[in-house]
């Protein structure tokens, strides 16, 4: 456990949060240099057991953290994220090294450059340290285990999955290798992985962010160019509302035309804001832990002042769901006979019985499921008028074992069906953020508060609120 207020021992900088440690390294009280070695050492003694960092970058990361403190002793602004390391999703770029993708055929792949939300954490001041395993190419399921390197243990028990696809972010800063990991969440793949290891993630509005998530020189088609979106996962909100301000960045990027300058606050909608409550989205059932969970933050939101409304439902569930599914998986097909192949034993398992639910179409209904698409977020548009934030599970499901989904239909059907609110709220474009609403039946489980686009700000207030009546998880007190 922790209270996110930093303070400790040297030795024990790996504990402190983000702020805390950008903050000491301003004023002079700590080196760079101290943070980042403190972390390697903390990788040294737990990450051989959880087999998150994939590819540890010790030595530009010291290099890095040497000259941070050079230019704060020269009077220097080292950046509001001065010295705090962090750790990227192996299908983000980092420039200089491979990145994989967690497939054997990515191996050797460098990065020219920095993707933009690397580039941009860099200026704000962070340290990259090492990239995180993923499932292979983001396809083999949502547990975290790649052809090229293994399986991630959830560092709370080894008996559940830490989520995915960013579930070595997520397993990362829950056990105190870094405070901050960058990920990506097309349906889940950021707040799962918050959610299964008792951490906050951001899951950011379509276009909020500057992005590049090719592979190779060619661009995605429409729905991968459209749903996924990078986000950070953090121990603690503020942490999250910080690397958010600093991955908004100070203008547009050219590698990225989608993004859109808004502003990071807007006017209007004080508190006390509605809140609608939908604990069991599309009514398909929530296990009774979960929904002590989601009982849990409504009742520190109303406590604060929030007018809490129980709903029946969300705008468009099942319409949302089906679109989401057919599109992405008409997508697959034209690649899936290469793809499938380069996935590794049994990788292909989870989209091939996701096409088997969800069967592909022709292009006649492709084209009308884009206006299905913007139906589903008209609907959400006039929800949120009335009620500006919803707050509902990450998962209708305490934290499942690794690999369900790809075990056999019935697990897949349930994994799917627990991260539907996941689902849904991707297809809509909509920001979310993931915080714990505490720890039932020994795991955390996580609550999510979704909001109108770019009021991530409104979103990110609500998390806190529910974090302070909460407490912070996490770092597990792992031992070596």
């Amino acid at each position: 456990m922790n209270d996110g207020s930093g303070g400790g021992a040297d030795d024990d900088l790996w504990r402190w949060d983000a702020g805390s440690i950008a903050r000491a390294v301003r004023a002079g009280e700590v080196s760079a240099l101290e943070v980042v070695d403190s972390h390697l050492e903390r990788i040294a003694a737990v990450g051989p057991a959880l087999n998150a960092v994939t590819r540890l970058l010790a030595g530009t990361a010291r290099a890095r953290a040497a000259e941070t403190d050079r230019r704060r002793a020269a009077g220097e602004d080292p950046g509001p994220l001065a010295g705090v390391p962090f750790t990227v999703k192996e299908n983000i770029a980092v420039g200089g090294v491979p990145t994989t993708h967690g497939s054997r055929s990515f191996r050797d792949a460098v990065s020219p450059s920095d993707a933009p939300p690397v580039a941009r954490l860099r200026a704000a001041g962070a340290i990259p340290i090492g990239h995180t395993n993923m499932p292979t190419l983001a396809l083999a399921g949502m547990h975290t285990r790649s052809e090229l390197f293994g399986d991630t243990a959830n560092p709370w028990s080894a008996r559940v999955t830490p989520g995915g696809s960013s579930g070595g972010d997520g397993a990362a800063v829950a056990a105190g290798l870094v405070p901050l990991g960058l990920g990506n969440d097309s349906g889940g793949s950021v707040r799962i992985p918050a959610a299964f290891c008792g951490v906050a993630g951001l899951k950011p509005t379509e276009g909020r962010f500057p992005a590049d998530h090719r592979i190779g020189a060619d661009d995605p088609p429409l729905s991968a160019q459209t749903i996924p979106v990078d986000g950070p996962l953090a121990r603690t909100v503020g942490d999250l509302r910080t690397t958010f301000e600093a991955l908004a960045g100070p203008g547009p990027d050219p590698r990225d035309p989608r993004a859109v300058p808004v502003p990071l606050e807007q006017p209007g909608s004080k508190r006390p804001l509605k809140v609608a409550v939908v604990a069991d989205p599309g009514g398909r059932g929530v296990h009774p832990l979960v929904r002590r969970a989601v009982d849990t933050a409504a009742s520190c939101l109303a406590d604060a002042g929030y007018a809490v409304t129980e709903v029946p439902d969300v705008p468009a569930h099942d319409e949302a769901l089906e679109a989401y599914g057919r599109m992405i998986m008409t997508e697959f097909v034209p690649t899936w006979p290469a793809v499938s192949g380069i996935l590794g034993p049994g990788g292909h398992r989870y989209i091939e019985m996701s096409m088997a639910a969800t069967p592909p179409v022709d292009l006649p209904e492709y084209l009308r499921l884009t206006g299905v698409r913007l139906a589903v977020r008209r609907a959400w548009a006039g929800f949120l008028a009335e009620y500006p934030l919803l707050l509902g599970p990450v998962f209708t499901l305490p934290p499942v074992e690794p690999g369900l989904e790809s075990r056999d239909e019935e697990g897949h059907r349930a994994v799917t069906e627990a991260m539907r609110l996941c689902t849904v709220t991707s297809f809509a474009g909509l920001p979310a953020v993931a915080v714990p609403g505490g720890v039932w039946g020994g795991l955390p489980q996580g609550v999510q508060i979704v909001g109108r686009a770019f009021r991530e700000d409104q979103c990110l207030a609500a998390a806190e609120t529910v974090e302070r009546g909460v407490g912070v998880l996490t770092p597990v007190d792992l031992r070596p």
